[in-house]
């Protein structure tokens, strides 16, 4: 698989060269008319180490962004959840943006990060209306971003779109990271290496395997194939189905460093079951 990842990288970098895309070591610029002048994609921001760690010496609370993201999660689910997130020294509470507010009230004063959700879950809005929603998330107290990449984009092989449409929510995040949701079970293994090629050079910090409402969910072998593709300067984020102990760890042995889930009490306790489903 190495060489297929190499093949596809490069024949992704050559085709956004032609576009008018010009890379400047981990940044790139593009002059396209269809894309603003401004338009520039950093080096990803990093908060935490991307190594996988001895599991000898684990502590898997921090690997766990505690999460609740059904449309009718009412205030006291939510309150309930930062308490939860506090006890366990979970890495952080994962969103609808419309409660990013909320939770970061409740949240303040702890070590734990309020995340909001861009673009959830389709990643069908326009660049400009992810790059505002996750501006005022970050106003509102945000302190990561996770986006859904723009599917119809990346199977019509529109990259500089997809390029664009990262980079416009990275820039619009500083100075916090972006992860980008890659809804792993509607793509094709090719899709997946370009989808983290092209994150990557927007400047995303992290890749993420699903939204939790598409097919399918995060797997050992996608998590396995991204760590490959984004190397150990980006984070590799698995989240849809991962509900026990035994899951997340098979997830972080494959090079995970975050796990999205509902089951993030149980899986640190390795007992019962999801309190809100996933």
């Amino acid at each position: 698989m190495d060489p297929l990842i190499e093949q596809v990288a490069n024949k992704v970098k050559e085709r956004l060269l032609k576009s008018g895309l010009k890379f400047e070591g981990a940044a790139a610029t593009s002059g396209a008319t269809t894309q603003p002048k401004s338009f520039q994609a950093k080096k990803p921001i990093l908060r935490q180490s991307m190594e996988p760690k001895n599991k000898d010496n684990l502590n898997l609370a921090s690997y766990i962004d505690h999460t609740l993201l059904k449309p009718d999660a009412s205030h006291a689910q939510l309150r309930k959840l930062c308490e939860e997130a506090r006890q366990y020294s979970f890495a952080a509470v994962c969103v609808n943006s419309s409660n990013i507010e909320f939770v970061a009230k409740e949240l303040e004063g702890s070590s734990v990060k309020p995340i909001a959700v861009v673009g959830f879950p389709l990643g069908a809005a326009t660049s400009e209306a992810k790059a505002f929603e996750a501006k005022e998330s970050i106003q509102k107290g945000a302190r990561e971003i996770d986006m859904v990449i723009n599917l119809g984009a990346l199977k019509d092989r529109n990259y500089e779109q997809v390029v664009y449409d990262i980079a416009k929510v990275v820039e619009a995040s500083k100075p916090y990271p972006v992860k980008v949701i890659l809804e792993t079970g509607m793509l094709i293994d090719e899709e997946k290496i370009i989808a983290c090629v092209l994150s990557k050079i927007a400047g995303a910090a992290y890749v993420k395997t699903s939204t939790g409402f598409g097919p399918g969910g995060a797997t050992v072998e996608d998590i396995r194939l991204m760590r490959r593709i984004v190397g150990p300067t980006m984070g590799v984020k698995a989240s849809g189905g991962v509900r026990s102990y035994k899951d997340a760890m098979k997830m972080i042995e494959a090079g995970a460093t975050r796990i999205g889930t509902s089951s993030g009490i149980v899986i640190v306790t390795q007992k019962g079951s999801s309190k809100y489903g996933y």
